[in-house]
């Protein structure tokens, strides 16, 4: 391991054409070793004429059961949701390690990220206005996978010696599991979920991230005439000192960063996003009228009715996570006695990541007339060409969140794989400072590098959390059902006290 990583650093002070020999060797050693586990993720179902990855059918599947077997909760408990969040039930004394607010913000920052600027933009591009529709109705419907998976996260989570708490999917599959009569197998559906964990923290909550920040970077400064242009390790360096400085502290130091970042950046592009549509106000009207047709009879870009419905449950699922995991594992940590509490908290992310975030990027983009056809921008140039021609200096404004979103979901995903890691090898400050500093070279790593497979991979890893979680949620769901009745009951009856009035 020593040697991997001596070679692996040495290579990033080499020169660009030499770095892009090693790229093309890392592809070219990866690639054929990858490729048939990313293609078995995201294949397509077989016996239907449609193109859409059977992992987006499973977890939309999930999110559709649990909204009607829990009676519709994400609707239901929306309002509980926001006064959690206030802090009106919160006592000061209750076990764990953060606030409400602080679980929720260090969940957000890990979800809102590239993929509600980028990832929409595609979205629209390929499946017209009516995707959004779609998106928004995938949001709403994630919110119960949410709430299921974060108060199981609670609920099993463990509390160690020094007080701090570890929680998240490896522990209620391992112990929710054994409870009801299956030990074995949530043992190994929880060393499964820590491994792909693992692997997709290094790479889609890291390396990807890094590369991507990087990229935005150099855009705006000049592009190869940039400072940085052939420097993306001093760029991937600069990342992970600040990035270490934060992830050091743990959990309490993430969540103080996390609840100042994401509130900032969200309020930078979802602000900006405000301005263009109110400065456009008489566009509005058509915007959702275009969103509606093309949801429902087919009118768009490309895809048609079954197109924008694929592309909006698509980059639904793969912006808010629900289903994923990893959002139980920041969750986890919070301070409470009543584990449903988190389960309502958590209700608020898909709908300020999908419903709120994402909504914003796709009107900006169908109300400033940049979604038409034959058009050759997508993704990120794409959002940034609809700020722009409204706001000319917005790709600063842009460069800014990219990067910002970009660190905020490092330091969450450095704390799910963490946490993953501490369930495989044990709790222990030599297992953490391992991770933490593993971590970090791969920053460098991710900035310095293009590794195509490599975050193919990692993608791959995430959703492969998915596939695990989800089948304990199924096993599980019957006891959060019952939490829940019992929980909204005493909650009615006063019996939870409201410490804030």
């Amino acid at each position: 391991m020593k040697r991997i990583m001596t070679t692996a650093g040495l290579s990033l002070f080499a020169g660009s054409a030499s770095a892009s020999g090693v790229d093309d060797a890392i592809n070219e050693f990866v690639a054929p070793i990858v490729n048939p586990f990313v293609g078995m993720i995201f294949s397509p179902l077989p016996f239907i004429d449609v193109n859409v990855p059977w992992i987006v059918v499973w977890l939309v599947v999930a999110a559709i059961v649990f909204t009607l077997y829990l009676g519709f909760i994400n609707f239901r408990g929306f309002a509980h949701a926001i006064r959690l969040v206030k802090g009106d039930y919160t006592d000061p004394n209750e076990p764990g390690e953060v606030s409400h607010f602080q679980a929720l913000a260090t969940a957000l920052s890990g979800t809102v990220g590239l993929g509600n600027i980028a990832g929409v933009a595609v979205a629209v591009s390929i499946g017209g206005p009516g995707a959004t529709f779609w998106m928004i109705l995938a949001g709403l419907l994630g919110m119960s996978t949410k709430f299921v998976e974060c108060a199981l996260g609670v609920k099993y989570r463990n509390t160690n010696p020094d007080g701090s708490v570890s929680g998240g999917p490896m522990y209620y599959l391992s112990k929710g599991l054994a409870n009801r009569g299956n030990p074995a197998f949530g043992r190994t559906l929880a060393v499964l979920f820590s491994v792909c964990a693992v692997g997709g923290a290094l790479g889609g909550g890291n390396m990807f991230q890094a590369n991507q920040a990087f990229k935005q970077v150099v855009g705006v400064t000049g592009g190869d005439l940039s400072f940085f242009a052939d420097k993306g390790w001093l760029f991937g360096l600069i990342m992970a000192v600040i990035v270490g400085v934060v992830i050091i502290g743990g959990i309490k130091s993430i969540a103080k960063v996390t609840e100042k970042v994401v509130p900032f950046m969200a309020i930078i592009y979802v602000g900006a996003a405000l301005v263009i549509i109110l400065v456009n106000y008489t566009h509005i009207g058509p915007a959702f009228a275009a969103i509606i047709d093309g949801a429902f009879t087919g009118s768009g870009v490309a895809g048609g009715v079954v197109g924008a419905m694929i592309q909006g449950f698509k980059r639904a699922a793969f912006s808010n996570e629900a289903g994923v995991g990893s959002a139980a594992i920041a969750h986890s940590a919070v301070k409470t006695k009543e584990h449903m509490s988190e389960g309502f908290v958590s209700l608020l992310e898909p709908f300020i990541d999908t419903v709120v975030i994402c909504t914003m990027t796709a009107l900006v983009i169908i109300i400033t007339g940049q979604l038409h056809e034959g058009q050759e921008l997508t993704g990120v140039a794409l959002t940034s060409a609809a700020f722009e021609s409204a706001i000319s200096w917005f790709p600063y404004i842009l460069a800014i969140a990219v990067v910002l979103f970009a660190f905020s979901t490092m330091i969450s995903w450095s704390y799910y794989g963490l946490k993953a890691w501490t369930y495989l090898f044990g709790e222990s400050v030599r297992a953490e400072m391992t991770f933490k500093i593993m971590f970090l070279i791969f920053v460098v790593i991710g900035a310095s590098m293009n590794l195509g497979p490599v975050i193919d991979f990692s993608d791959a890893m995430i959703f492969a959390m998915a596939l695990v979680n989800i089948i304990g949620l199924y096993r599980l769901v019957p006891e959060i059902k019952a939490d829940m009745n019992d929980y909204w009951s005493r909650l009615q009856s006063g019996a939870i006290v409201r410490h804030k009035a």
